[in-house]
């Protein structure tokens, strides 16, 4: 997903393979990245000498640089153009730097000017390097990756049985991207797989539902948003709304798992939806004299509920803003494992009419100054992630036996005497005939072959928030507040009770 810089500025966390193929991160405006290019073409030419005094060693270096082209050209066994191995340098002096700058030649330098105009087609999967291996981050809901069965860490080995060994993220997106409806053949590596399995999908425009919401119980809401998009906010504002529409809010789980970030006039709106005022994120370049900062919109706050945030991993950039920013002003618990940690800003900056380059410009920043790179906003409360179907199978259910077991004991008056409920012994018989139907049936289930597990293991990942530990726990927390602000209000005025 191609997001130049239009209307605000755009921080990608990891590379998408979306509707364009490419999310990529700028927080500087184009017109400003070239002007710092065209000052540093329009400054006076130097002599060698004068580069010597100023850097002592970069002209004996350039020297050994024109010593090894010069001698490849001549001597390697094959005829190599002097433009491919300009282009192999350039791109390996860039693979010394961090994993965000690239070297973009005509193909891929193409794709990137690309509009967002629905002409390519895309599998819908963010992704990364990790152990020098392309892995998939995370699939994106309800796209080809998502039903394909795709899921968190797998490997990509190859692509149309081509090695992904060696390639950088921007050539192993381009690769993936297509027409919409065409094929590509993922080869997938997992922990537990017995051998590389190869995964076909079809490409498809990706038409993100960004925000999806839920009433976890009356006057609690969750809130997902898978994507900073253009619209964002305003879908996070209107699903806020129509919950609070039902019932009055106290408390809001608001998802930023497997978020990859998008743009950052987003994250600022967005945050802006719970503090009205103060800083949401500064970047800061090579020359620390010269900070950006942003700040939140007034008068889009909603402060009368406590609201628990969700990252994971797979929680980037734009995502990762908001959760810090909401963090640093108390105005969120942030609840889950530790976000990717991509604190830097990327722009793109064009070299020629068909070659640029993506660089790595400066590092972002959390209202207490936080830099995020690498270590990730840190959760205030770290929960694992759990399968809901085994967390169920795991769940303990006792046989509670109470007062109201007991043979002739009295009736609680204050009860309202017309709400019906089952009798013990109506219970233990339905409980009964469920047990002897499931042992009928596990006698006639035959044992799983090989080929039944592959498919269960593709089975599309499913997010039902109601069935999800980590949203249960965040809501639990949410109703912790309440009680504990209540408790605590209590103990400043203790009410007492007189008995006659």
């Amino acid at each position: 997903m191609v997001q130049f810089v239009k209307k605000g500025s755009v921080i990608g966390g990891v590379l998408i393979v979306s509707l364009l193929g490419l999310g990529v991160g700028q927080n500087i405006t184009r017109q400003a990245a070239q002007m710092q290019f065209a000052r540093a073409n329009s400054a006076p030419s130097t002599s060698p000498n004068d580069l010597s005094g100023q850097h002592p060693d970069r002209y004996e270096n350039l020297e050994l640089f024109n010593r090894v082209l010069h001698f490849v050209e001549a001597n390697y066994v094959d005829e190599v153009k002097n433009k491919t191995l300009i282009e192999g340098a350039i791109k390996g002096m860039l693979e010394t730097l961090d994993p965000h700058s690239n070297f973009l030649p005509p193909d891929l330098y193409k794709d990137m000017q690309i509009d967002t105009s629905g002409k390519f087609g895309g599998l819908g999967i963010e992704i990364g390097m990790k152990d020098n291996i392309l892995t998939i981050l995370a699939p994106i809901e309800d796209t080809p990756a998502w039903k394909a069965g795709l899921k968190p860490n797998d490997r990509i080995v190859k692509i149309n049985n081509e090695s992904t060994k060696g390639m950088n993220l921007v050539e192993s997106v381009s690769k993936m991207r297509g027409k919409p409806y065409t094929n590509v053949t993922l080869s997938i590596y997992r922990d537990g797989f017995d051998k590389i399995r190869d995964i076909v999908i079809t490409r498809d425009i990706i038409k993100i539902q960004s925000v999806k919401n839920d009433l976890l119980e009356p006057q609690f809401g969750y809130v997902r948003l898978t994507t900073f998009n253009e619209n964002a906010a305003r879908d996070v504002k209107k699903a806020i709304e129509e919950m609070s529409k039902k019932a009055k809010l106290r408390g809001l789980v608001f998802d930023l798992r497997m978020n990859p970030g998008g743009l950052l006039d987003q994250a600022v709106e967005v945050t802006s939806l719970f503090i009205d005022q103060g800083v949401v994120v500064s970047t800061i370049g090579r020359n620390r004299d010269q900070k950006d900062v942003k700040y939140a919109h007034s008068g889009m706050a909603y402060k009368d509920f406590p609201v628990a945030i969700l990252v994971n991993s797979s929680t980037a950039s734009a995502a990762e803003i908001v959760a810090g920013a909401l963090q640093d002003h108390h105005r969120a618990i942030i609840m889950g494992q530790p976000t990717f940690g991509k604190g830097s800003v990327q722009t793109v900056i064009p070299l020629s009419a068909d070659m640029g380059l993506k660089l790595t410009i400066a590092r972002y920043y959390t209202p207490s100054g936080r830099s995020i790179q690498e270590k990730g906003v840190q959760p205030d409360i770290t929960l694992d992630e759990y399968d809901p179907k085994l967390l169920t199978q795991a769940r303990l259910k006792p046989d509670p036996f109470r007062e109201r077991d007991l043979k002739g004991h009295m009736i609680n008056t204050d009860e309202d005497s017309s709400v019906k409920e089952f009798k013990k012994e109506e219970l233990e018989t339905l409980n009964k005939e469920s047990k002897d139907k499931k042992k009928t049936n596990d006698k006639g289930e035959k044992s799983s072959d090989k080929s039944s597990k592959e498919d269960e293991e593709m089975i599309p990942l499913k997010m039902n928030p109601k069935e999800d530990y980590q949203v249960r726990q965040a809501l639990t927390a949410l109703k912790s507040f309440e009680i504990f602000k209540k408790v605590s209000s209590d103990i400043k005025s203790p009410a007492v009770e007189k008995t006659e």
